[in-house]
């Protein structure tokens, strides 16, 4: 037989290498030889598959817990064949023999609890993670399922307190959920304005988007005596005691305010801005308005009106969603400035496979932020609980139950220009007062870019949020009084 091309003939320094790993072996007890490895490998990969492909088919672990002592054995080859005859046999077939448009995951031959090599293990689990979406998109189920079950036991092999173990196992409750058909957890407005203010305080991302709009509005504003802002999702209101106290101090004396918070349950939160309000000197009204009732908005002549919308536009983007009627109302009511903030991501992609990718990336990235920020750990947890929810919507959910649509800046930019908007360019100003409030994080990894007039922060080069101002073009004016909208109150 002849030598295989692909291993040529070994040189001396070669036979040296090997004689000394041989050497080093026995010193320590394996009888196995250099030129043997390659064997070992085979069967530890063999070894791997048995076990899995058992496990898959419901057969019980017991043959780990034997009492035979494998450790340290004084032949590798002959201890691995030993671990293969206690397999019980099974009728499943091999994982892999349906293949998929991926390599098989049993390429990786990767064993991280012998090895000790949790980020080899934490490669194998991203694959198993890729293959199993892709399989959902393919309508194989089954393989699905058994892709789930082998995750499962990797995962103790990587630890779950802390990277993409940690992010890998909403990503799993995800998959899980949707082959299984069951729906969503539900969630109350209270759970829902509980884990938004965790989010807040657990990383920079709602504060740079609160302080890029204030500052971009209170430059709108400028020489204004009437102001209005209009809030798209009120919230807890954390974004406007900043802008108030901004109002207070200009020079000239503050305008009178007046603030239309949108969504459930917001007059509570309109009487305690009221109160600061009074307390700063600046003059306040607010106006409740139901989740969904923008048309119900009133503007008043002699208003400076600003629209605000944080992390609200993507949730309007389903095949039906109302996403072109509201950004008409929207520019039917003239504002000066329409603020916009949304994840800068693309989970709206058609292809569950595509859809999927980005989200485990994207999330990846900002569990990684959030780790690295630090801070008290209950509010951590409750932050990562906020976002979970976002990954199970993006994972589960189809038609007009999936709501979490994020869209690229870019993408944006189309939208509302189509619309009848044009780019307002955040200036100096809102980069300085983001980059301030960075500096009052411990990470490093954040940063702000500037990308044609729109500002996006990042964490180590990776954009996470973006925003912008808008304003509609003279060319697509229309009259507020088609509508009967605008109205002397």
């Amino acid at each position: 037989m002849g030598r295989n091309p692909y291993h040529p003939k070994p040189t001396d320094e070669d036979s040296s290498s090997a004689s000394e790993t041989d050497t080093l072996l026995a010193g320590v007890g394996y009888t196995v030889r250099s030129s043997d490895l390659h064997h070992v490998a085979d069967r530890l990969e063999k070894l791997d598959s048995t076990i899995i492909a058992a496990a898959a088919s419901g057969v019980p672990p017991e043959f780990l817990c034997s009492s035979a002592i494998h450790y340290n054995p004084s032949d590798l080859a002959s201890w691995i064949d030993s671990l293969l005859t206690e397999v019980p046999p099974h009728s499943s077939p091999s994982l892999w023999t349906d293949a998929t448009c991926l390599p098989p995951p049993s390429s990786f031959s990767i064993d991280a609890h012998r090895l000790g090599k949790e980020e080899d293990a934490g490669i194998r689990l991203v694959h198993l993670l890729m293959t199993c979406a892709d399989s959902i998109q393919r309508d194989d189920l089954v393989l699905a399922r058994s892709l789930i079950d082998e995750m499962r036991l990797l995962l103790p092999l990587i630890g779950v307190g802390y990277g993409i173990g940690k992010v890998s196992i909403f990503f799993l409750d995800a998959l899980d959920r949707r082959i299984s058909f069951l729906p969503q957890p539900t969630k109350t407005v209270l759970e829902d304005e509980i884990l938004y203010s965790h989010f807040y305080e657990a990383c920079p991302n709602l504060k740079f988007a609160h302080f890029t709009a204030n500052q971009a509005i209170l430059e709108a504003f400028n020489g204004c005596d009437r102001v209005h802002v209009i809030d798209l999702s009120l919230m807890h209101g954390l974004q406007w005691p900043a802008l108030i106290q901004a109002l207070a101090l200009r020079p000239g004396g503050p305008p009178a305010l007046r603030l239309t918070g949108i969504g459930p349950k917001t007059a509570k939160v309109g009487l305690r801005l009221a109160e600061f309000a009074r307390s700063v000197g600046v003059p306040f009204t607010f106006q409740a308005v139901a989740a969904g009732r923008l048309d119900s908005v009133r503007v008043k002549p002699g208003e400076a009106v600003a629209i605000n919308s944080v992390l609200q536009l993507h949730l309007l983007l389903s095949e039906t969603g109302p996403i072109d009627s509201v950004l008409t109302l929207i520019r039917e009511l003239r504002p000066k400035i329409l603020t916009v903030v949304e994840q800068d991501a693309d989970h709206n992609k058609p292809a569950f496979l595509d859809r999927f990718t980005e989200a485990l990336f994207y999330y990846s990235t900002l569990f990684d932020s959030l780790a690295a920020g630090g801070g008290d750990g209950g509010c951590s947890a409750a932050a990562e609980v906020y976002l979970q929810r976002e990954i199970c919507n993006i994972v589960c959910c189809e038609g007009s139950e999936r709501v979490e649509r994020h869209e690229p800046m870019g993408r944006w930019r189309v939208r509302l220009g189509r619309a009848g908007f044009e780019p307002m360019h955040l200036g100096s100003n809102a980069f300085r007062q983001a980059s301030m409030l960075l500096k009052l994080f411990s990470s490093e990894g954040y940063g702000v870019e500037e990308v044609e007039g729109c500002l996006s922060l990042s964490w180590h080069g990776r954009s996470l949020i973006s925003a912008s101002a808008w304003r509609a073009r003279a060319d697509s004016a229309v009259a507020l009084v088609a509508r009967h909208r605008y109205i002397i109150l």
